[in-house]
């Protein structure tokens, strides 16, 4: 009985399963780290770090507000007034800012 007692206080501080801890949809990780090695060389070096570096970004962003920094990344370089107008937000500053920030930290850790 004991080690039920134990196994259930072990279950219960337990980290999260990787599934729970990783909602960036495959394809996102790969485009990012698709676009991160044509950036850095191509080789088996530059996947080993864009992989950690979207592991990264993805462990200090959550994905909902990554495809908001992306979506005002996107935005940013189309040229006119609803480019602008959006550019301007807070919300979207905020939002590029922290994928910036996250994208540092990936940079220092990993490259």
């Amino acid at each position: 009985m004991r080690h039920i007692a134990f196994a259930l206080a072990l279950a219960a501080v337990a980290p999260a399963r990787a599934a729970d801890l990783n909602d960036y949809p495959t394809s996102v990780r790969a485009d990012y780290v698709f676009g991160c090695m044509k950036a850095n060389g191509d080789t088996r070096q530059a996947l080993e770090q864009c992989s950690c570096s979207i592991d990264i970004v993805a462990s200090i962003l959550p994905y909902e507000r990554y495809v908001a920094a992306e979506t005002v990344a996107s935005i940013n370089l189309q040229p006119g007034q609803i480019g602008t107008m959006f550019r301007n937000t807070r919300l979207a500053k905020d939002a590029l800012e922290d994928l910036r920030r996250a994208q540092a930290e990936a940079q220092m850790r990993c490259f």
